[in-house]
């Protein structure tokens, strides 16, 4: 585990004589666990309660049985997938002295059955064959997660806190917009900060005020809308505050963050994202920056057939919302910058649908870009910065 860390395969060699191997299918309920332990011939199969410290007695009782037959553990690896349960327990098993790993879902191969049988057991089992891939130092079995520090968790919360909160605004704004629709009224505006002392005033098409009920649903709506405008302030506020305040060293998120908006088009908002979620990891090369947003395409080869199938997907989908964002407000922004000008050279013919390919290799190539400016000081060529203040 003092080795560099490799998402696709394990760079410590397996000794499987010697190694006690674990998976578990984590459930609210309960967690189901298989192992293969070394000097036993059955492989074990345990049902328990969500309950940490129940897990590491039963990993100690395995490896007790293969030392009572002659074999001495000296690792005990264990893998789960990513899921509502996060890193915690693997973060928790690291800090008593037990590798743990968290695999990627999506890179575990299924079978291309119509109707696969689908049981925690039989998922046990193809967790187990990838992780043994995996460990075997073989690529394409599945790749793993890097699990992020508990600081590097929570520093994430407020921009994933403030996007749902945006969502909640719209959602507010849009139901207030359709139950006046069913009246004729068009012209109101949910989101100005009076609008709940509007209501009394509002005449339905037939010059009729809002029915009682209507009009008191409709202020209960405006004021969750207040609510969650004044949230989002909050949100932003204190953002700008840890900004003015975090130290000035390079290395540091903040210090990342407030280079970052420096370039024209980028905000507070989009450049604390882009920090957070992908700028700040170790990520090897400008493939894998790429991949991590889910910025590749997904081609489909078969003998002298090939077409694209459009983005993989596979990757962090706020990192990839937010960059085809960016790559349309970079045009605005940054109109004589090289890859504005890439991208006008490739759409000469006008058409939407040429457009709409373009923006994405533009926003993968800007977000390369972003990534060699953070990472290696090379500014983009023609990019134009804020000035200082």
């Amino acid at each position: 585990m003092s080795q560099a860390f490799d998402a696709s395969r394990s760079l410590t060699a397996l000794e499987q004589d010697n190694t006690l191997i674990a998976v578990i299918e984590m459930a609210h309920s309960k967690w189901l666990v298989a192992a293969l332990v070394p000097g036993i011939a059955r492989q074990p199969l345990k049902k328990l309660e969500p309950d940490a410290e129940v897990l590491l007695k039963l990993l100690r009782r395995w490896r007790n049985e293969a030392n009572r037959v002659g074999r001495a553990i000296n690792r005990i690896a264990v893998a789960y997938e990513a899921g509502r349960d996060g890193f915690w327990l693997a973060r928790w098993l690291r800090a008593r002295e037990v590798e743990a790993y968290v695999i990627h879902p999506s890179s575990v191969a299924v079978s291309r059955e119509h109707r696969r049988a689908k049981t925690d057991r039989l998922d046990t089992e193809l967790l187990m064959r990838a992780f043994l891939g995996w460990l075997r130092g073989e690529k394409r079995h599945c790749s793993m997660a890097a699990i992020p520090t508990v600081a590097e968790e929570d520093v994430r919360r407020p921009s994933r806190e403030r996007e749902t909160l945006v969502g909640e605004r719209t959602r507010l704004v849009n139901r207030v917009k359709a139950i006046l629709a069913r009246f004729g009224i068009r012209a109101f505006k949910p989101n100005l900060r009076k609008a709940a002392n509007k209501l009394e005033g509002i005449r339905t098409a037939e010059g009729m005020p809002l029915p009682e009920n209507t009009r008191a649903e409709l202020r209960r709506y405006l004021e969750r809308l207040h609510l969650v405008r004044e949230q989002i302030h909050v949100i932003e506020q204190e953002r700008l505050r840890r900004l003015a305040t975090a130290p000035a060293a390079e290395e540091d998120s903040h210090a990342r963050v407030r280079l970052l908006a420096q370039v024209v088009g980028i905000g507070i908002e989009t450049a604390d994202l882009l920090v957070h979620e992908v700028l700040s990891r170790k990520l090897r090369d400008r493939r894998a920056v790429a991949r991590y947003a889910g910025l590749t395409g997904a081609p489909n080869e078969s003998g002298q057939r090939r077409r694209e199938k459009g983005l993989a997907r596979a990757g962090n989908a706020r990192v990839r919302r937010g960059m085809i964002q960016l790559a349309w407000r970079f045009l605005l922004f940054q109109k004589d910058s090289a890859l504005a000008r890439w991208f006008r050279e490739r759409t000469t013919d006008g058409r939407g649908a040429t457009r709409k390919t373009m923006i994405v290799a533009l926003a993968r190539k800007l977000l390369i870009a972003l990534w060699r400016f953070l990472t290696m000081g090379e500014l983009p060529e023609g990019v134009v910065l804020r000035t200082a203040s």
